[in-house]
């Protein structure tokens, strides 16, 4: 089933639209469904948002390279990805990241308040804490794709090489694309009144969770961007909520990533949900695995391809529907992550040398080319 909630229909809706959301009551989620949003960069509300970014540092922009590949319709697709060309790079580029935990606050249901500084898991590790101990973060895995070592590193690296392996990453043994050591930045801190979001019972699981509506998010993301000086447009910036789902006319939305222009200038961000019960959608990194894959190679967007499943090059959609989210489990210090398999460039249609032993997906989940290939 195609789980994409929005698509570039979306640059025909206004922001005023999106943000009055009216939540529904907690019996209404019967029909909840694992979805990931999509809001593209040139959206009008962005406008404001850029202009800010822009002006603290005019010549920033975010590392990055331009590729194509002929598909099997023999249609050539151009897109942008995180990082420099892994045909002529052998060495470690650091992406410079912000994180910035996002706290709600549920004032019609007796203040309860998700907050991943404070929430913790059954260890006592802190939602915040666990996120930044994970191998999304740090180089604490020694990855393999069809049996390939990718090397100890962090995830969406790992992956990033096994897809351009047969594009020289073999022979150019140093080249990585890592995110550096996280900055913190103030917490955003949404109140969430009547109308706006509920909490109920999570429909993936037992415990408490809040919900919130889609646009909303992305206006109080703009907000915060817009008035924090130290986001740049040469960074990638990263929302994260704990036990949070947002919702556009259902739910529920995982997370979402989107800049706020095009490319090369555009302020790259992402924001996602870490949810501490196991099993569930979005269960610790699972969501969180889903955007920053999808960001890496589709940071802006408008990555076309020629799919019936999918429009833009999002790595993360084709097997979110799969057993456990189409997630894999990897423990760290005694901690057990669920890192979402990710689709490699051949599932699009491109040549399938260009991976690592012509695998579609990193964890082989994948088998076959998309829909319309």
């Amino acid at each position: 089933m195609k789980m994409r909630l929005a698509s570039l229909a979306m640059l025909a809706t206004s922001a005023a639209a999106l943000t009055a959301f009216s939540a529904p009551s907690a019996q209404a989620w019967t029909d909840a469904k694992p979805l990931f949003g999509v809001i593209p960069a040139n959206v009008p509300w962005h406008a404001a948002t850029d202009k800010a970014v822009r002006s603290r540092k005019p010549a920033a922009q975010i590392s990055q390279w331009n590729g194509s590949f002929v598909d099997l319709h023999n249609a050539n697709r151009t897109f942008t990805m995180i990082g420099p060309n892994p045909s002529t790079s052998n060495a470690t580029t650091t992406i410079p990241f912000e994180v910035v935990p996002v706290v709600f606050t549920y004032t019609t249901f007796g203040n309860k308040v998700f907050d991943p500084s404070i929430d913790t898991y059954s260890n006592g590790q802190t939602v915040l804490a666990n996120f930044i101990a994970s191998p999304l973060v740090q180089s604490v895995v020694d990855f393999k794709s069809g049996g390939v070592d990718l090397g100890t590193t962090q995830y969406i690296d790992a992956y990033q090489r096994g897809n351009f392996w047969g594009k020289r990453v073999k022979r150019n043994t140093n080249y990585h694309v890592v995110l550096g050591s996280p900055t913190v930045l103030p917490a955003l801190n949404i109140s969430v009144g009547a109308g706006q979001g509920v909490v109920e019972t999570n429909p993936f699981g037992t415990q408490q969770v809040g919900t919130y509506g889609f646009g909303a998010m992305d206006t109080q993301i703009n907000s915060y961007i817009h008035s924090h000086n130290q986001i740049t447009a040469d960074q990638f910036v990263f929302f994260v909520s704990h036990n949070i789902f947002l919702t556009s006319g259902g739910c529920c939305i995982g997370g979402y990533h989107t800049a706020t222009s095009s490319q090369p200038g555009g302020q790259t961000y992402g924001y996602t949900t870490l949810v501490t019960e196991a099993g569930s959608f979005s269960q610790d990194v699972s969501a969180a695995s889903h955007e920053i894959g999808e960001w890496m190679d589709d940071p802006f967007t408008d990555n076309r391809v020629g799919c019936n499943d999918n429009s833009i090059l999002e790595n993360g959609d084709p097997l979110e529907g799969r057993s456990n989210y189409g997630a894999f489990k990897y423990t760290v210090n005694g901690f057990t992550y669920n890192l979402q398999d990710l689709v490699y460039l051949g599932y699009f249609g491109a040549p399938r040398r260009t991976s690592v032993k012509q695998l579609l997906s990193f964890n082989q989940l994948e088998q076959g080319v998309c829909p319309g290939q």
